[in-house]
């Protein structure tokens, strides 16, 4: 699927193309999961539950974050893929950050479920044909095809690596 494709793109789908950088579905969901396998997991460790900031999410929260809608986002792609309805209504991300446990959790033990998850995604979009990848998704006020909800778990990824890179890995000393 080429980023042309998209109908009624919303705004943050101009993100989403921009932090995959043209790469279509598959590519970029290949590179996240390489992104995954190489993060350095001992570093992690040593920044442990430490924020930039106050009132911030820890590390393990962000990657809580990432797992719990990953899988939001794959639901709603196999609703929308065998054609069940719609999706429920919009999730508030810090109700769900702060009633995660993500905390009590190792690094590894995160970074393995995150891992897992995406080699479970990769394998969900690849089973979908041409039709079902351009099928007409309906969320709330957003209109996309199907297949840049695969893109949008990528970027949603990059997006928070960089996060993690520009203000997270600077607290290891």
């Amino acid at each position: 699927m080429k980023n042309k494709e998209v109908k009624n793109n919303p705004e943050f789908l101009a993100y989403v193309f921009k932090l995959n950088e043209g790469n279509e579905l598959t590519e970029a969901l290949e590179l996240s999961l390489k992104a995954i396998k190489d993060i350095d997991i001992a570093q992690l460790n040593r920044i442990g539950l430490k924020t930039y900031e106050k009132d911030k999410w820890t590390i393990h929260k962000i990657l809580q974050h990432l797992i719990d809608w990953e899988r939001i986002w794959c639901f709603s792609a196999i609703v929308f893929a065998r054609n069940e309805g719609s999706t429920p209504g919009p999730l508030n991300q810090e109700i769900m950050g702060k009633n995660s446990n993500a905390n009590e959790l190792s690094i590894e033990q995160l970074v393995n479920e995150l891992l897992i998850v995406r080699q479970s995604t990769i394998m969900m979009f690849n089973s979908f044909n041409k039709k079902i990848l351009e099928t007409n998704c309906v969320f709330s006020m957003y209109e996309m095809p199907l297949y840049t909800i695969g893109l949008t778990i990528a970027a949603h990824q990059i997006h928070h690596f960089n996060i993690i890179k520009e203000k997270y890995l600077p607290l290891d000393k």
